[in-house]
């Protein structure tokens, strides 16, 4: 790439971007196309508008490097961002290692998570173009909460279809989305065809993200009014989240280091892991850097690592767009694990477009490793990680056992865990004290 793109856009005295940063500009090789369900043609902006708002589905195909940020959603942001870039030195020492650790934490927006980076900007957008209801899925519960949120400030209804799994292991998000003013309800559900059709094939399955999207999607479609929202995957919301990258490369610099040398961060849609990793990427891509970007999965949902990489519908009944993407197929259905929101069956095209050509490596992790990753960082820097976060925790740990460089390592911790204690409680008590 050439070396005159221009620097990331910042406004002086303030570390909150006022740009998006858009991956697609800059790939060796161009985003492969999201294709029309029904003619198998590249998708149009005219072709989404029915699930999204114009704004949203021109973000969805654009490859401009740079989109501005409205300023009222740069209001909004300002209620947490910046967050914290924090050095783990306990955290160092407990692990032996002369690496510089450095947490990303998205922990401190109101819902507890990144989520709202992307929640926000949807809610805007849909707001302006007239839409007074949004439907959405959720997994673990931090998008559905982040959507509600948004739409208490914005003055848009929101409905939310949680897979069964969490909805009923995690009851304090679902109390978080209706404190915000959503309606939550258990998918599969028999409030819509694609749910009635599901749980008379499989009245036990403990659902997942692809079928809550398709009961999202089909109630969408029914009302002029009501629009679409997801929380990860498309590319208009790895771009939302390019905050947090941006702001993490702007704290490194500021601190006196010149980028990172490996960023860690889960990957369950890939919102997180590529709102953190694409503007170190981008370094990479345009200025030479060598930063190495590692996207840590569960193994009980491994799209990365096991998956293909081909086109497949991004739900479980086959309403949406096509896309390019490590999938493990819309009909999979993983184990129900902790980690609610890496359950699900494909990979961001983005992502997966970076996996593809060699520029994101993936590691698979165990749920068990996961969960003593996330409680030594509770013990040593007082953290509570959500269980999606421990993954990347995992892997960085596992890295730095291997290699003991003297290297500038920054971790993604997606969200806090104070609302998956149940879950941490149950690990516990599985093992000694």
């Amino acid at each position: 790439m050439s070396a005159n793109v221009p620097a990331i856009p910042s406004e002086a005295g303030s570390l909150v971007p006022t740009h998006w940063y858009n991956i697609a500009a800059d790939f060796p090789e161009p985003l492969p196309p999201h294709l029309h369900p029904g003619t198998g043609e590249p998708v149009t902006v005219e072709d989404l508008i029915g699930l999204f708002p114009r704004a949203l589905a021109e973000q969805e195909l654009s490859v401009e490097r740079y989109i501005e940020i409205p300023q009222e959603i740069r209001d909004v942001y300002a209620i947490w961002r910046t967050t914290p870039l924090v050095r783990a030195t306990r955290l160092e020492k407990a692990l032996g290692t002369s690496a510089r650790i450095f947490l990303k934490y998205e922990g401190v927006s109101p819902v507890g998570s990144h989520k709202p980076n992307s929640a926000v900007a949807q809610a805007y957008y849909n707001r302006n173009e007239g839409v007074t209801k949004l439907t959405t899925e959720t997994g673990a519960g931090q998008w559905g909460s982040s959507l509600a949120f948004a739409g208490a400030l914005f003055g848009i209804d929101v409905e939310v279809w949680q897979v069964r799994a969490s909805y009923e292991s995690k009851p304090y998000r679902r109390y978080l989305m209706e404190l915000y003013g959503g309606r939550v309800h258990s998918s599969p559900s028999e409030l819509t065809e694609a749910g009635r059709a599901i749980l008379a094939a499989d009245p036990e399955t403990t659902g997942s993200l692809g079928m809550a999207v398709s009961e999202a999607v089909e109630v969408a479609m029914r009302d002029d009014a009501t629009r679409y929202a997801l929380g990860s995957v498309l590319n208009h919301v790895a771009l939302h989240q390019s905050v947090i990258g941006q702001e993490a490369l702007a704290q490194l610099q500021a601190a006196g280091f010149d980028g990172a040398d490996v960023v860690f961060g889960c990957a369950g849609g890939g919102s997180n892991l590529a709102g953190l990793s694409f503007p170190f990427l981008r370094e990479v891509l345009a200025h030479g850097a060598k930063t190495r970007i590692v996207a840590a999965e569960p193994v009980a949902c491994p799209s990365l690592t096991q998956g293909e990489y081909r086109y497949d519908f991004g739900d479980f009944s086959g309403m949406t767009p096509l896309l390019k993407m490590y999938t493990l197929g819309k009909d999979f259905v993983p184990d129900p694990i902790h980690a609610g929101g890496l359950r699900y069956h494909g990979m961001a095209p983005t992502l997966s477009h970076a996996v593809n050509l060699g520029l994101v490596d993936a590691v698979a992790i165990e749920q068990d490793a996961a969960f003593h990753a996330g409680i030594l960082l509770a013990r040593t820097e007082g953290i509570v990680p959500a269980p999606e976060s421990t993954h990347a925790l995992a892997a960085a740990y596992r890295y730095l056992a291997e290699s003991d460089r003297d290297e500038t390592i920054v971790i993604g911790v997606s969200g806090h865990g104070q609302l998956d204690l149940p879950a941490y409680g149950g690990f516990l008590d599985s093992y000694p004290r």
